[in-house]
């Protein structure tokens, strides 16, 4: 099933002042390991052509990116991941992996699937047998994150993003500088059919301006690989 999926850039002031609304009327995200939030750290794959990379920078309307996703630089949880965007709307297929797995995908070698499009590992094998496919950057952020459950809503506020061009240092801190540029966080809203009213007057608060900003695209033109 497609979410749709919103994005904006905000100040500081403004995501603490959606913060202390938000932190009042919903649940905080499982992987919160204190009160400002957790670390997500992902490995991001291409093919030799970079085609995930310029078909975001061109804004093909369907297109995939290839991850593979730790929390608080903590390899215990490894999750394979696979994000179709359609538009404004997007899929994400996920499993979890062994260590022992994602370093055969590293490398370039193929794993263990089911065989079936839903699984994102027949994807990634597939794409690695007939593009090439192979790990391009580490991208780093903070993450605090909302849920309601009516409408399937979550709300992200990212910051502190910084990236990695030497893919083996995946699961280590990357302490580089924030590198968003223009806001000091990334507002992301995600949702099913509808979002609730009172939501949306929250987010309508503020100057905030809606973006199509991607943190794969930002960390791969710090290393001017595009």
């Amino acid at each position: 099933m497609y979410r749709v999926e919103d994005k904006y850039c905000c100040s500081a002031q403004e995501m603490y002042c959606l913060q202390q609304i938000l932190g009042n009327v919903l649940r905080s995200d499982s992987n919160e390991n204190n009160k400002e939030g957790y670390s997500v750290s992902s490995l991001y794959f291409d093919d030799w052509k970079d085609s995930c990379l310029r078909d975001t920078v061109d804004g093909i309307e369907v297109r995939n990116k290839y991850r593979i996703r730790i929390y608080n630089y903590s390899l215990e949880t490894i999750k394979l991941e696979v994000k179709e965007k359609l538009d404004s709307r997007i899929r994400k297929k996920s499993r979890k992996i062994t260590q022992n797995e994602m370093r055969h995908l590293m490398y370039g070698e193929c794993i263990e699937d089911s065989g079936t499009v839903e699984d994102p590992a027949t994807l990634f094998n597939l794409a690695i047998r007939t593009k090439g496919l192979s790990p391009r950057v580490i991208v780093t952020y903070e993450r605090k994150a909302y849920i309601y459950q009516d409408g399937n809503v979550r709300i992200t506020f990212d910051r502190n993003v910084r990236a990695d061009e030497f893919t083996e240092n995946f699961g280590k801190k990357v302490r580089e500088q924030n590198w968003l540029r223009g806001s000091d966080a990334v507002l992301e809203v995600k949702y099913d059919e509808f979002i609730p009213d009172f939501i949306l007057q929250f987010l309508e608060r503020g100057n905030m301006r809606q973006t199509s900003y991607s943190k794969y695209q930002l960390c791969r033109e710090r290393y001017q690989i595009i």
